[in-house]
């Protein structure tokens, strides 16, 4: 790293078998950031793409081992289904009672690889064609565990074909090496900046600053946030909260998520707000949600670009959920109580037992942040 103006940059330089890939000695750009944890994460994170990303280019000049063993053979029976087909079967078996982001994610990576590879019969796709359609991903700008989801998408919309149809082949994309997700961070809010955020979203005071002044400290995913009613919401007990429950506009992402969620003194204002607007609306963002179902995605895209154009590029909207385990952990927390405010899944068998933790244990811990 490198402190200019108190402005921390990324600096690395290119490595030697790449030179003629790049029009510089050395790749310096800034962080965006004064503060040097979120520059030093923001490091690694960034070197690990590139590592990655070299990796890529170097196995790409490599030669393919035992080429000339290949057996050719033009007859090859290419009557198999296209993964047009493929999609259409697991749609047809797999995505029965499944909602609109399931179905929207399963057509997207297919199109993703009809762009990338063309809408050949699964047969006909190799491994190296897995490896061009994951260079492509990367090249999009896609992290390491986006790029992972896609290709298990993927392979699992291929494999039920195989079984279906009773084909013996691999899945070609079960084989290709993905980027490893170990050093990929998944960039915090710093306490400092949520503070700020809070502040300036009070002065704009519209429907998406409380959306983001909710999310701040209630540790609430966007979509959960977005499909609130206003009945969720409880201002008339001694102890703030909202009730989180699934709606038919709005499914849960687990069993775990179903929970009670104490206010903080922010996020009981933008809760006031929400409330006193709208009165005819039973949503609390109707914006965003109808009877129809929530719109995470335009509403992440707003947020974000606001983020972004107030805190550092790399700063978005699912940060704070983040940042909110942190402090939670910051103040010593206990995990079972994190995970029961975070809607987080137990980690251990013994966390299941007996009753979950009562609103004033929570609202105890939810102050301490």
């Amino acid at each position: 790293m490198l402190l200019r103006n108190e402005t921390y940059y990324f600096l690395k330089r290119v490595p030697y078998d790449l030179k003629d890939y790049y029009s510089v000695k050395r790749l310096c750009f800034s962080l965006k950031t004064k503060s040097y944890s979120s520059a030093l994460r923001m490091t690694k994170s960034v070197l690990q793409r590139l590592e990655d990303y070299w990796l890529g280019i170097r196995l790409q000049k490599m030669d393919i081992p035992a080429i000339n063993l290949v057996k050719l053979n033009e007859n090859v029976d290419d009557s198999s289904p296209n993964i047009n087909d493929a999609l259409d079967l697991y749609l047809r078996l797999k995505g029965i009672d499944k909602d609109k982001t399931f179905i929207r994610t399963a057509n997207r990576n297919v199109e993703y690889i009809i762009k990338v590879l063309g809408n050949k019969s699964i047969k006909s796709y190799t491994s190296l064609d897995a490896s061009k359609f994951r260079d492509w991903l990367i090249e999009q700008g896609m992290s390491n565990s986006t790029v992972k989801r896609v290709f298990s998408s993927v392979k699992a919309i291929i494999n039920l074909t195989i079984n279906e149809y009773g084909l013996s082949i691999t899945n070609p994309f079960s084989r290709v090496y993905l980027p490893s997700i170990d050093g990929e961070i998944r960039e915090s809010v710093a306490l400092e900046d949520i503070k700020f955020i809070q502040s300036l979203s009070k002065k704009e005071d519209d429907e998406i600053r409380w959306l983001l002044l909710l999310l701040s400290d209630s540790g609430m995913r966007l979509s959960e946030a977005l499909g609130l009613s206003k009945d969720d919401i409880n201002l008339n007990n001694p102890i703030s909260y909202i009730k989180l429950i699934p709606h038919p506009w709005r499914r849960l992402k687990t069993k775990a998520s179903e929970r009670y969620i104490p206010l903080t003194k922010e996020s009981k204002w933008a809760c006031n707000r929400i409330l006193e607007h709208n009165k005819d609306s039973l949503f609390a963002f109707p914006k965003y949600t109808s009877l129809k179902g929530c719109n995470a995605n335009s509403a992440s895209a707003a947020l974000n670009k606001w983020l972004k154009g107030k805190l550092s590029k790399s700063c978005v909207v699912h940060g704070f959920r983040h940042s909110f385990r942190d402090r939670l952990r910051a103040v010593e927390c206990p995990s079972e109580i994190i995970d029961q405010l975070g809607g987080w899944s137990f980690k251990s068998i013994g966390a299941g037992y007996g009753r979950e933790y009562n609103l004033n244990v929570l609202h105890k811990w939810i102050n301490k942040i």
